[in-house]
């Protein structure tokens, strides 16, 4: 989801003058304790279709090839780390041009959280003894900003934390130690009347038993976000508080689902206190929405298949998104490919289309893909194929080569047959310049439209992992060798644009010239290291290496251990 929608105040003088004491927040009585707690499933995990493709033996040329490129994305992984451990240690990120560090979530070392899994991943063992060593000094009970995100102090800090604890076989007892310390004080934010979350939570009056409520509005993927790790520390606790919390969210999407504008869809605002999803009317799998749909088959997989619920909200959901949201773009190349976009619906409930493209939204592709498999629907692989292809468009017909972060395009209006025509690009592009007096030559050389575009909202890149995450998990399911030589393309673009002396930076603009003109912002989001290179790494590894048949990855890419059917 977007990540910067809302950032979080910094933590005052005053307010945190109101914490005299370390928090012990499993001793913090509840103000509305549960009158039952919900179990986790039980029972013998069911069959579930495997997803990876069976992979054959690789010529030595093969072999080779995507040895050296692994080579080269490791070393571009260790620029960046040794960066960060040299600029910004324990800070949350470093900041790749100036050779400082920020903070956004609560200065507690989310570079370094969020990276534990892939040090792992990429056998690097001598940087994950130091970055064992600095865990012990984070604590996790408190935080320097005053209103914490929960989502995203849940996917970054919770989920890396487990997934590092599930991949070196729990080797590591700190790792569940400080999830248990952290999920503790998460989960007094759920604390409230009818137990949905405060999102955006001030942790200071949760601990000394302030009044709570449920927010009057949340992003939904703020809500429906959280699944998967919760569950994964019921799992490896056997205390089943984490899982309830989030069931009960769970289950107030089951019972709205198919009361919003768009029966099967949830829309981008809810409202969590009056138990409200359908008070808006906009609908779209990019930011504020997107790992809300991605969780429905993930947990359905972290839960052994024991429960349907999961399935079935899936299956509403992309019902709907076929019908809604997928649709072809005009292309010079007449590819047969799909962009998700967003659609609002009028006062008079008209669904209007706008065709825009987000990088966010291409986590669209492995996410169909995935429940092509375990659901046996498997015609959908088709529509996983041309989502993943979509992006991989998105990117190649840039200058850079790299996709801008929102665009939009023209939708074919026969999706079986569209034919490139450049005078309907042309009449696009000037019914999306209203109020221009330029003329369309005028208006696509000053905007940087390439062939098909006839808009690009935000040229930025940010070094988004989604787009290579559709791509690898394509691959693993089908074994295409065209998409790690997609993937190579997209990685030599990125380090191309975004290397600094000191790790790897967010860009302003993917239509420059050249890669030598692009602007660098200065940014070095966490996810970089701990999503965009590992999914770039695992592409170009042995396929048994860190199989989705074994290991289901959260929205930070951090792998949790699925449980296996005898």
């Amino acid at each position: 989801m977007e990540r910067d929608e809302f950032p979080p105040p910094r933590l005052t003088s005053e307010s945190s003058s109101r914490i005299t004491r370390p928090i012990k927040w499993k001793n913090i009585p509840l103000r509305y304790p549960v009158s039952s707690i919900i179990p986790l499933p039980s029972g013998t995990p069911a069959p579930i279709p495997r997803i990876q493709h069976e992979f054959g033996v690789e010529t030595e040329h093969t072999r080779q090839q995507r040895g050296e490129r692994l080579a080269i994305v490791k070393d571009t992984f260790l620029h960046s780390w040794e960066g960060y451990k040299t600029h910004a240690w324990l800070q949350d990120e470093v900041a790749p041009v100036s050779g400082g560090y920020k903070n956004s979530f609560g200065r507690r070392g989310a570079t370094l959280v969020d990276t534990l899994d892939t040090l792992i991943i990429m056998d690097l063992d001598k940087e994950l003894k130091t970055a064992l060593s600095a865990v012990h000094k984070i604590d996790f009970s408190t935080s320097e900003d005053t209103t914490l995100n929960l989502f995203e102090t849940t996917i970054r800090y919770l989920g890396g934390l487990l997934s590092a604890y599930d991949l070196s076989d729990g080797k590591h007892h700190i790792l569940l130690k400080k999830a248990v310390e952290l999920g503790d004080m998460l989960h007094v934010a759920f604390d409230t009347p009818n137990h949905l979350p405060i999102t955006r939570w001030d942790w200071a009056n949760g601990a000394l038993e302030g009044e709570q409520l449920a927010p009057l509005q949340v992003l939904s993927a703020e809500l429906g976000s959280l699944s998967l790790e919760f569950t994964r520390l019921s799992q490896l606790t056997g205390d089943p508080k984490y899982y309830d919390a989030i069931q009960r969210i769970t289950d107030q999407f089951e019972k709205h689902q198919n009361e919003t504008a768009i029966p099967g869809l949830f829309p981008i605002k809810i409202n969590p206190l009056a138990e409200s999803f359908d008070s808006d009317r906009t609908f779209t799998f990019g930011g504020m929405s997107d790992s809300l749909y991605e969780y429905f088959p993930k947990e359905y997989l972290l839960l052994g298949g024991l429960m349907d619920q999961y399935k079935k909200l899936y299956e509403h959901a992309i019902d709907a998104a076929k019908q809604h949201l997928f649709f072809r773009p005009m292309n010079p190349t007449n590819q047969d490919i799909l962009v998700s976009g967003t659609v609002k619906i009028t006062a008079s409930n008209h669904i209007n289309l706008k065709p825009e493209g987000q990088h966010l939204s291409c986590f669209a592709g492995g996410m169909v893909g995935i429940g092509a498999k375990i659901f046996n629907r498997s015609d959908e692989l088709d529509v996983a194929r041309k989502l993943a292809d979509g992006c991989i468009w998105a990117y190649d017909s840039m200058p850079t080569g790299i996709m801008p972060e929102i665009f939009e395009v023209v939708p074919c209006q026969n999706t079986s047959e569209c034919i490139w025509s450049e005078e309907r690009w042309h009449e696009a592009v000037m019914e999306n310049a209203v109020g221009r007096t330029s003329n369309v030559s005028q208006i696509i050389k000053e905007d940087g439209l390439q062939p098909g575009y006839t808009k690009i909202q935000d040229r930025r890149f940010l070094l988004r992992p989604e787009a290579i995450e559709s791509v690898f998990v394509l691959y693993r399911i089908t074994g295409d060798p065209s998409l790690q030589d997609a993937a190579w393309r997209m990685f030599q673009a990125i380090q191309n644009s975004t290397q600094t002396e000191i790790a790897n930076s967010a860009i302003a603009d993917v239509t420059c010239p050249s890669s030598e003109d692009t602007q660098k912002l200065d940014s070095c989001e966490s996810f970089w290291m701990a999503e965009t290179l590992k999914y770039f790494y695992l592409i170009f590894s042995e396929p048994t290496h860190v199989s989705l048949d074994e290991y289901v990855f959260n929205t930070e890419a951090h792998p949790l251990r699925r449980p296996q059917a005898k």
